[in-house]
């Protein structure tokens, strides 16, 4: 297929869409410790592994990893449950501590049904129990919570990329369920020189209908490719999506990719 390129919105850039575009798995990365420079890890890991990260790749990050070298992790020792906490825990088997952490992670519970706690986060992600992971922590009675500021995270990431000599673009993920389908995938939770969303809004197309509202998350789409390489129990955390050419916004951020709440039916 041709390359085809669309002119789109501030933050909502212009995408250049080629034939083929190479997912690249980033192996034999280490436990990552509090204060773990990510940057020069992926390099030297991605080098070993024959393919050196590149001008112009997309680094999709496993949020977990994030918050691990950002020391975003609680030990579930020094947790003390509040009674809602207590009670509900009681009532569907679950660890108080863990639901209190939950809770604290928590702008508000959006939805209870069962032992299911859907929950807006402090930076508006509504997902299940506000991020929180008990999976791959680092050690038995620990949980990771999601980065505190992961555009913030994803730009110090992409500075310290270009320290290294290599401009790339850097999506933080994470693995979120979805309104109407069953499973999960992975989706964007922060994000460092990318426009978000590709907008066909105010084009034609080959019948001559106008597009009215149609708007693809790029980066969603971005962080759901790299799953694809990296997995849960892989052990890869990081992937290179290489191929998709992207319009670079330096101060891009995940605000146009947020819904407001008048506007979110499930909320």
């Amino acid at each position: 297929m041709g390359a085809e390129r669309r002119e789109c919105s501030r933050y909502r850039g212009s995408v250049t869409i080629h034939g083929a575009v190479s997912i690249i798995p980033v192996p034999g990365l280490p436990e990552i410790e509090v204060g773990a420079d990510l940057a020069s890890m992926i390099v030297a890991a991605a080098g070993d592994a024959g393919s050196p990260i590149a001008d112009d790749d997309v680094v999709v990050i496993t949020s977990k990893i994030v918050s691990k070298a950002e020391g975003a992790s609680i030990e579930l020792d020094d947790v003390t449950p509040s009674e809602f906490a207590e009670r509900w825990s009681a009532e569907w088997e679950k660890d108080a501590r863990v639901v209190e952490v939950v809770l604290r992670e928590s702008r508000r519970v959006v939805r209870q049904i069962g032992p299911v706690l859907i929950t807006e986060t402090h930076h508006g992600f509504v997902c299940a129990n506000s991020g929180v992971d008990q999976s791959s922590s680092g050690a038995a009675g620990r949980v990771v919570v999601l980065p505190a500021d992961p555009d913030a995270s994803a730009r110090q990431i992409r500075a310290r990329f270009a320290e290294l000599g290599v401009r790339v673009a850097v999506v933080i993920s994470d693995t979120f369920g979805r309104p109407w389908r069953e499973g999960q995938t992975d989706i964007c939770i922060g994000l460092a020189g990318i426009a978000p969303m590709r907008s066909y809004i105010g084009e034609v197309d080959p019948h001559g209908h106008e597009f009215r509202v149609q708007e693809l998350c790029v980066v969603d789409e971005i962080a759901a490719a790299a799953e694809l390489v990296k997995g849960n129990t892989s052990r890869i955390p990081v992937a290179v999506l290489r191929g998709v050419e992207h319009e670079i916004v330096d101060d891009a951020t995940m605000a146009p990719v947020l819904r407001d709440s008048s506007r979110d039916l499930f909320r």
